[in-house]
């Protein structure tokens, strides 16, 4: 199967949390915070949304940290996935 997000949706998928913090202290499961930071999967057509033209400005492959409370998660294929809002992406991640 393969999400479609449509409109100005955007499919995420989560990048690792680090397990240990910069000073060596290993994190339980629960006490490690959700990272923001995901990889596009899937990019939706943009076009018309509320009556404003929206071009999307993600591609597929692009690192992007997106805000902390945003989407829906989706479990597809035994596989966890983020739909959000173009605009609840912050930033995309260059190397």
């Amino acid at each position: 199967m393969k999400l479609v997000p449509l409109g100005d949706r955007v499919v995420l998928k989560q990048l690792l949390a680090e397990e240990t913090t910069k000073s060596g202290i290993v994190l339980p499961g629960q006490a490690k915070e959700k990272p923001q930071q995901a990889e596009v999967v899937a990019v939706g057509p943009g076009g018309m949304i509320d009556g404003k033209e929206v071009t999307m400005q993600v591609k597929v492959g692009d690192k992007v940290i997106y805000s902390k409370y945003a989407g829906t998660d989706v479990k597809l294929d035994d596989e966890e996935y983020i739909i959000v809002k173009q605009n609840d992406i912050l930033a995309v991640v260059e190397n």
